[in-house]
């Protein structure tokens, strides 16, 4: 035996020994053995039945790609996108392309890259107080095809793109010491699009492993909870509540179910009264009761997040042992009042951006709650309240974060693709959506969701996706749904996200027109009667801040901004590289003003989704955020500037022009967009100050009664300006 095999066996041995001292859970994090397997002979071969015959080893969670694993990019690879790939045969970015090291231009560079099967293998050791469990393998977030063994046994294959993998082992596993082989495939197997953010190199990578918690868990065997879902009802002041059973016979459940709830996460704590229920089942494996909350019932939005915990305990009549699971909710009613969405029947505005899978560390998404705190209030100091998940589901802990804070999601079930042909993403996609809806469904962020971005196909897709919604709607009220981000905007659709209405795309707007603050949007809102989220909105790009490649030290490369750098060397021009990302910034700010603030002088428009608050690397050079790739400044705006034009609450000034002259009359109708927890009085005043800061002439407008959710007019400010010498 090699010393290596030593090493690891009693590695194993004394994890073993932990692992029975440790309840119920076998944590699986740590030293894998790893193969991999290009030319997909494995399973011909029966990997599974045997040890690996390599010491090949690498970490899980982790991607093999950051561990060093797969080939150097090359002119030669095959990249998992189509956006872009052909600009790859651009002459003028030959040397970056066709020389070592491989540079892209056009997105983010992996240091390996590997598309194909994946083995991963290690030993189990199952406790002796695991005798008669049940046992499930919990595999947070792979990517993509997972197919497991446990020794020569196949246990199953799973293709979930947006949530975690579970497998049931009962049957394979007593206590002792079994081979446990995973194969994971990263290949498009399913027609879900080349450029969803959930599959190509555009952003996160096409990354192979699996990361986030992996773990061997035991249960009771008799009795289980398969699925609880928690369904609130404001009105009434309660919530019906779905508990699903599984059981290992067919004979009659008997018991008694005790539910108790306690808030968190708000100042106040409310424990809503125990209640408990005789049970009694004899085929069905479902039952539905309510459960009352009680008039001091703390509700859930954006100013106030207040969360319960449920735990539900069934306890059987034949003393068998008591199952008990906790799910946290919010008390959260999404509804909708003529085109704008409510929320527990308070209007509410969306200000949005979108989360593309970006994370240029690691090349996929993060699973800490932390890490995405850290972006939600990012976003949050930015004034926005909203993220849109493009083509792609994020993990639990974002969910967990967004419920926290208060923070509206969209989540999408990873596709960019042709529906309605008849192709295998047509049944996939009904699957996807309801394994979000069983994983997500309880979270009370989760507001929105699309089977993906932009789809295809024409009038077949208008009818497929049409089906499909109404489906979804059936299935689960918590949410709206609608049948792409982008389009189509088909009747079923419970709202629309349209790329219009923005500044780029709007009829009433010429280029020949001056630079004004008076355009609004309510005449398109005005054809539709349901709410509307413009899509996209800005896609205003800043030059390349040359000093943030610098910040990518994990298994990405910022080869896009190394191809700017030298272009910007060869026309002699280096030294201007930093002036022309602060002048270019401070115009694109000026351009997102203008985008929000016609946005929010819109009267019932449903909210944005910008394109984007941080950039966006994945179709080529695109550097339309404030922020970079990290979520982090790039120095030419602060979130205190930027939350004036874009928060709950918003002062605005209708402007014909920016330009005027001394035989002119300045005239504004100022308005407030105010979407904040509270109803407001104001007294406005105004000043006219020079370019010293000097003010030149000031007012005030009349005591105004400014209601939350919507649009106020404060009055008007007219000056002669014959006053003036220019």
């Amino acid at each position: 035996m090699s010393t290596f095999a030593i090493r690891i066996s009693i590695l194993e041995m004394l994890t073993g020994l932990a692992w029975a001292q440790t309840d119920q859970v076998l944590p699986l994090e740590g030293t894998w053995r790893f193969s991999l397997d290009p030319e997909d002979v494995g399973i011909e071969q029966k990997w599974f039945a045997d040890d690996f015959k390599t010491e090949q080893t690498l970490s899980l969670p982790g991607s093999l790609q950051e561990q060093g694993f797969g080939k150097r990019p090359s002119a030669e690879t095959n990249w998992t996108t189509r956006i872009g790939k052909s600009l790859l045969a651009d002459p003028r970015f030959r040397d970056y392309i066709h020389t070592e090291p491989f540079r892209s231009p056009f997105w983010l560079t992996p240091e390996r890259h590997y598309v194909g099967p994946a083995w991963y293998q290690r030993q189990v050791i199952i406790p002796e107080n695991w005798k008669g469990r049940r046992i499930l393998l919990h595999l947070e977030r792979p990517h993509w095809q997972t197919t497991v063994w446990i020794d020569n046994r196949l246990i199953g294959n799973q293709d979930g793109l947006g949530m975690p993998h579970e497998y049931v082992l009962t049957d394979s596993l007593t206590p002792g010491r079994y081979r446990l082989t995973i194969r994971v495939d990263n290949r498009i197997h399913i027609p879900v699009g080349d450029d969803p953010h959930s599959v190509s190199d555009q952003t996160q990578t096409n990354w192979n492993g699996i990361v986030g918690r992996l773990f061997l868990k035991a249960e009771p065997a008799a009795v289980w909870f398969e699925d609880v879902q928690i369904y609130p009802n404001i009105e009434r002041k309660l919530c019906r509540v779905a508990v699903e059973f599984g059981r290992q016979k067919a004979d009659p459940l008997k018991g008694d179910l005790r539910i108790e709830s306690q808030s968190f996460n708000s100042p106040v704590s409310h424990t809503p009264d125990a209640q408990t229920l005789p049970v009694f089942l004899s085929e069905e494996e479902r039952l539905e009761f309510e459960y009352k909350m009680g008039d001091a019932v703390q509700l859930w939005d954006e100013f106030s997040p207040a969360l319960y915990r449920m735990t539900i305990r069934f306890i059987p009549k034949d003393n068998q042992e008591i199952v008990e699971q906790t799910v946290v909710f919010g008390m959260r009613q999404v509804g909708v009042r003529g085109t704008q969405f409510t929320i527990n029947e308070r209007p509410v505005f969306l200000r949005g951006t979108l989360e593309c899978c970006i994370f240029p560390k690691t090349g996929y998404p993060p699973t800490e709650v932390a890490e995405w705190k850290r972006i939600l209030k990012t976003g949050r100091d930015y004034g926005l309240n909203h993220l849109r998940f493009h083509s792609w589901c994020p993990p639990k802990a974002a969910f967990e974060a967004a419920d926290e804070m208060g923070f509206y999601i969209q989540a999408e079930a990873s596709t960019w693709a042709t529906f309605g042909a008849g192709s295998a993403v047509d049944s996939w996609i009904y699957e996807e959506c309801h394994r979000m809806l069983k994983t997500y469904g309880n979270h009370p962020s989760f507001l929105l969701m699309a089977p993906g971005n932009e789809p295809g196909g024409g009038e077949k897709r208008d009818a497929f996706l049409g089906k499909l919604i109404d489906h979804l709607a059936r299935r689960d009220g918590r949410r709206r749904y609608t049948a792409g981000a982008g389009w189509p905007q088909i009747e079923q659709n419970q709202f629309h996200v349209v790329s219009e209405p923005r500044m780029q795309r709007y009829e009433p707007l010429r280029l020949s027109d001056p630079p004004q603050t008076n355009a609004d949007y309510r005449r398109f809102v005005s054809r539709y009667e349901v709410p509307v989220i413009s899509h996209e909105i800005g896609q205003w790009c800043a030059y390349p801040n040359l000093s943030e490649r610098l910040k990518y030290t994990g298994s990405l490369r910022a080869s896009h901004i190394e191809v700017a750098r030298d272009l910007l060397d060869r026309a002699g021009m280096l030294i201007l590289g930093h002036d022309f990302l602060m002048a270019s910034g401070r115009f694109q700010v000026l351009l997102y003003k203008a985008e929000i603030e016609a946005a929010l002088r819109t009267p019932g428009l449903g909210g944005f989704q910008l394109l984007d608050l941080h950039d966006f690397p994945g179709q080529g050079n695109a550097p339309v955020g404030v922020l970079d790739c990290f979520w982090q400044p790039k120095g030419y705006v602060s979130s205190q500037e930027y939350s004036r034009f874009c928060g709950p609450t918003v002062p605005l000034a209708r402007l014909k022009q920016f330009v005027f002259t001394t035989d002119q009359i300045l005239e504004a109708l100022i308005e407030i967009a105010h979407y904040g927890p509270l109803d407001l009085t104001v007294r406005p005043d105004w000043t006219l100050r020079d370019r010293a800061g000097r003010v030149l002439m000031s007012g005030e407008l009349p005591l105004t009664a400014v209601p939350a959710g919507g649009l106020t007019t404060l009055g008007t400010v007219r000056l002669p300006l014959n006053r003036f010498k220019k």
